[in-house]
């Protein structure tokens, strides 16, 4: 590319949106917004992702940075100061631009517009302002907005944007605040939690005046989120999973989002470059974190300082079990429904329908199996009436060599479909019986199932 010849629209969106690829607090759900006949688009509780790549990302918004042109030189960052990269900057008018026009043509149904730091950060908040501005009371878009919050910017402007996005989110970087001293030394732990702590109690005094007046505007009706690196410093699992439940108690996020650092810098601080992203420990942080939002569980129930980390072989709910065993065998037929919770195959759903069910007869192991329940799992922790599916061998090491080759172990009648054992997986955790369909992935990735 000319560096002396002007850069067009096509120009800066290939550098921006390639820029944001990096950030993956993408998620849309929890919002309703409609237009009134008056404008265009709509926002809905249920989410808009209705189209995933191949690692389970969302690629149905339109997904960029206001600017790569930062004044930051975080060691982690590929749009760091220090680096010599393409630098584009949008103006509020053309993002506007690009969003209507791509969704008129159906590419796209929202916008998660982020920016690394121009000038200052009370500059950039102010870009970010007028662009959500100009989409919703000129171009009157009533889609799905997803903006970032610039640590250091003015509580005004981050309460303007709010008025206006639908989802705010402002990245907590890296997990501890020596790390962020280590790598991003510009930083400071204290300016990135002020303007999460404004945007919940904001959100919070929002719900109570929208119960007085109804017809109030929203403050971030779909709530906010946050993003951690994860292997770019050396925090264990556990101390990742302390900080996501902290956080979830002190801020109520919607989501903490976990993002395996790609090696994109030469620095002694830093992994490698040719170190591959920590993918699988992404994957366990993730099945982790809906133990914590959904299960009961606690970061100290799943890891503890003699264990810190995962187990690569097991899933954080199976590998808490086979270490518990003495919580085991739980009895179909009497337990309470946070005890079932418990128990490796059995999930929300399929708990509730466990607690109905049996109301009316004692449950069998093929009727659990009619319910969602993942009896290759599940078979080695529960009891029907008194009795195991199988005899079993009640050590840690022999579960696990269960768990491992459970597939196998079921009777053909009950097998799921034939497949052979797997690791949990999104689905299995919410115990979908059938082939999931497309809605089926956008409540899973955005929390609605």
């Amino acid at each position: 590319m000319d560096a002396l010849k002007p850069l067009t629209l096509q120009d800066k969106l290939g550098i921006l949106a390639d820029a944001a690829k990096y950030d993956v607090a993408c998620t849309s759900s929890g919002a309703d917004r409609k237009n009134g006949r008056t404008g265009m688009g709509n926002a809905h509780a249920a989410g808009i992702c209705h189209s995933f790549a191949g690692d389970g990302r969302c690629i149905s918004l339109l997904k960029i940075l206001l600017s790569n042109d930062c004044v930051f030189d975080c060691k982690y960052c590929i749009n760091r100061r220090s680096n010599d990269v393409p630098r584009a900057t949008f103006t509020p008018a053309e993002i506007c631009q690009l969003t209507m026009e791509f969704y008129r043509r159906n590419y796209i149904e929202g916008l998660f517009l982020s920016s690394g730091v121009v000038d200052n950060p009370d500059h950039t908040m102010e870009l970010m302002c007028e662009t959500l501005r100009l989409l919703r009371e000129k171009h009157h878009f009533y889609g799905y907005i997803h903006v970032k919050a610039i640590p250091g910017a003015s509580p005004a402007l981050i309460e303007a944007a709010g008025y206006y996005a639908d989802r705010m989110s402002c990245n907590l970087e890296l997990p501890t605040g020596e790390g962020l001293a280590k790598l991003a030394p510009q930083k400071s732990r204290k300016k990135i939690l002020a303007p999460m702590r404004q945007i919940q109690d904001q959100i919070t005094a929002n719900k109570n005046e929208v119960v007085v007046f109804r017809h109030a505007p929203r403050f971030v009706p779909a709530g906010q989120s946050t993003q951690m690196i994860i292997g770019a410093t050396g925090e264990s699992d556990l101390q990742i999973m302390q900080v996501s439940e902290s956080l979830y108690k002190k801020f109520a996020l919607k989501r903490v989002f976990y993002s395996a650092y790609v090696s994109v810098n030469q620095d002694r601080d830093l992994p490698a470059l040719t170190q591959e992203p920590p993918l699988l420990r992404e994957h366990r942080l993730y099945q982790a974190d809906w133990l914590l939002r959904f299960y009961g569980f606690t970061a100290e129930q799943l890891l503890d300082e003699k264990r810190p980390n995962f187990n690569t072989v097991l899933d954080p709910k199976c590998d808490w079990a086979v270490r518990h065993l003495e919580h085991f065998p739980v009895e179909i037929n009497r337990a309470d429904y946070y005890t079932l919770l418990k128990v490796p195959g059995i999930g929300v759903h399929s708990a509730r329908r466990i607690c109905r069910a049996r109301k009316c007869s004692a449950l069998r192991f093929e009727d659990l199996r009619k319910m969602g329940v993942v009896l290759k799992r599940a078979m080695y922790f529960i009891t029907c009436s008194g009795r195991m599916m199988y005899p079993v061998r009640w050590s840690e090491d022999s579960m696990t060599r269960y768990l491992t080759d459970a597939g196998e172990r079921l009777p053909s009648g009950l097998r799921d479909g034939g497949q052979t054992w797997r690791q949990l997986s999104l689905f299995d955790d919410f115990h979908v019986t059938a082939p999931p369909s497309s809605e089926d992935g956008i409540k899973a990735l955005t929390g609605q199932l």
